[in-house]
C-alpha cells in the first residue's frame, strides 16, 4: 500500500471531521477513502476512529498518531518546497490579519513591499482589534501582540514591544520629569477610554503596581491620544511602536523607563494543522526580516 497517500487519508478525515470532507479534499470517492482507512489501521494493527452511521472521532491511539503524522508530513512538504524554492517565485493568495493600528503602521506596509517583490502573490489584510480564529474565518496569518493563549496556533516571534510612558520635552521642562509613577497623580494624564482608571503594570522591587491617573483628555481611540500627547496636552501611557517615530524624531520623550512593564511578545501565527506552502513561509521570512528593524527580539 501507498503509505504516505494512507497518511494523507488519515489527516485529512481527522482534519474535515468526516470521511465524506476527506474524499472532497482529495478528489476520491467515499468508498475509497473507507478502503484506504480500514487498509491502514489494518497496516497498523490498531483502530484510528471510532465510526458510527452518525460520527466519527478518533480514538487515543489516532490522537497520538495525528500528531506524528503531520510532523511526517510537513518534513516531506518542507523537502518539496525546498526544492521549488529556487525554481518558482511565491505565487497564490494569503489572508493576513493584525491589530488596527499595529497593521496600519507596520504590517500594512510589510505586505505592500512583499506583493511589491513577489509579483505572483495576492494579499489580503484584515486589520480588526479583536481575536480572530483564523480556521474559522479562512485565515492564513495573524500578527498577534502579547501573550498567546490559544495552543493550537503555532507562533513565531517577531520581536517585542514595551509598555511606555511619554510626554513631550516642552511639557516635562514646565513640568518636571517625574521621579517614579505616583508622581503621575498630579500631572494630567491623556487616557484611553478603554482603559482601567489606573496606569500600570508598574514594577518595582520584584513586585507590580497601579498608579490612579486622572486628566483632561480622554479618547476612544488611541491615535488621537497620542497626538495629543505629541502637541503638550500631558503624559500619555502608549505601546512604544504607537509613539515609536515621534520618539525617534525626538517629539516625544519616554520617561520612567526603570518601572516599565515586561516587554510584550510581537508572534506572526499560523494554523498548527496546516501544511506551510511556499507563499506562507516566505512572507513570515519577510515580515520577520522587516518587523525585527523596529522591535528588537527577546534578548
Amino acid at each position: 500500500m501507498d503509505k504516505f497517500r494512507a497518511m494523507q487519508t488519515f489527516v485529512r478525515i481527522a482534519d474535515g471531521g468526516s470521511l465524506t470532507a476527506a474524499a472532497l479534499a482529495q478528489g476520491s470517492s467515499q468508498p475509497a477513502v473507507v478502503r484506504a482507512l480500514a487498509a491502514y489501521e489494518r497496516e497498523l494493527g490498531v483502530r484510528l476512529f471510532h465510526r458510527t452511521t452518525r460520527r466519527i472521532a478518533l480514538t487515543e491511539e489516532g490522537r497520538q498518531h495525528l500528531e506524528r503524522s503531520r510532523h511526517v508530513l510537513a518534513a516531506l512538504d518542507d523537502a518539496e518546497q525546498a526544492l521549488r524554492a529556487g525554481a518558482a517565485a511565491p505565487a497564490g493568495h494569503l489572508h493576513i490579519t493584525a491589530p488596527v493600528l499595529f497593521g496600519q503602521m507596520y504590517v500594512a506596509p510589510v505586505v505592500t513591499r512583499f506583493v511589491q517583490r513577489h509579483p505572483g502573490m495576492r494579499c489580503t489584510t484584515l486589520l480588526l482589534d479583536r481575536v480572530v480564529n483564523l480556521l474559522e474565518e479562512g485565515l492564513d496569518l495573524g500578527i498577534r501582540i502579547g501573550r498567546l493563549e490559544d495552543s493550537s496556533l503555532v507562533a513565531q516571534p517577531l520581536g517585542q514591544i514595551r509598555r511606555v510612558v511619554v510626554a513631550t520635552p516642552a511639557y516635562l521642562r514646565r513640568h518636571g520629569t517625574p521621579a517614579h509613577p505616583r508622581d503621575l497623580r498630579r500631572a494630567n494624564c491623556i487616557r484611553i477610554l478603554s482603559d482601567r482608571a489606573a496606569w500600570g503594570d508598574f514594577q518595582e522591587d520584584g513586585r507590580s503596581f497601579q498608579v490612579p491617573v486622572a486628566g483632561n483628555l480622554e479618547f476612544n481611540h488611541v491615535w488621537p491620544a497620542v497626538q495629543a500627547c505629541a502637541e503638550g496636552a500631558g503624559f500619555g501611557m502608549f505601546l512604544s511602536y504607537q509613539v515609536e517615530p515621534l520618539v525617534a524624531q525626538k517629539s516625544l520623550r519616554i520617561v520612567l523607563e526603570q518601572f516599565e512593564p515586561p516587554p510584550r511578545p510581537i508572534s506572526i501565527v499560523y494554523p498548527h494543522a496546516r501544511l506551510l506552502p511556499a507563499r506562507t513561509r516566505a512572507f513570515i521570512a519577510f515580515a520577520r526580516e522587516e518587523i525585527t528593524r523596529f522591535a528588537p527580539p527577546p534578548s
